[in-house]
């Protein structure tokens, strides 16, 4: 099983031991997407939904799954984050999730930011259900990552195709 960090010699998942790596400065951004119609759109923008504040729940519902990676993922490290931001981007047919996350420590928060950015998405997806149960969360990935041992890396759409 040589290379599978999270196998150990029998083949059993373990946690990472990250006691001997240095601490660093790191950090990681996920976006994702929620696709809806123009009124559901409209009514989250206006503050019109039976819910309340949409954005201000998903903001803190993606706060706190990020603080609560390690929880949720297993083999995930729980982490002492210093900062997680979410912002949000309105298109013509839907939002934009934005989360980052970051800290001072021996492990990524690559999962740190994707938890919170499909929270944040399953968060808009449940106050908004009321007026459209048809919404489609969809792109949710990694946009970048610095620090670490792997150093720097950026999502490239052109690599995509």
């Amino acid at each position: 099983m040589a290379g599978l960090t999270h196998l150990d010699a029998s083949g059993a998942a373990r946690m990472v031991d990250v006691g001997g790596k240095a601490e660093t400065t790191r950090s990681a951004t996920a976006r994702g997407r929620i696709a809806m119609r123009p009124e559901t759109l409209a009514a989250i923008r206006d503050g019109d939904l039976p819910k309340g504040d949409v954005l201000a729940a998903a903001r803190i519902a993606g706060i706190m799954a990020a603080k609560k990676t390690g929880d949720l993922i297993p083999l995930c490290h729980p982490l002492a984050l210093d900062a997680v931001t979410i912002d949000f981007a309105f298109r013509d047919d839907g939002l934009d999730v934005t989360a980052r996350a970051s800290l001072t420590g021996r492990t990524g928060v690559e999962m740190e930011a994707l938890t919170a950015a499909c929270t944040a998405l399953l968060t808009i997806y449940d106050m908004a259900k009321a007026v459209q149960k048809d919404m489609t969360i969809e792109h949710v990935r990694l946009i970048e990552k610095t620090g670490g041992k792997s150093g720097d890396w950026r999502y490239d759409d052109r690599a995509r195709g």
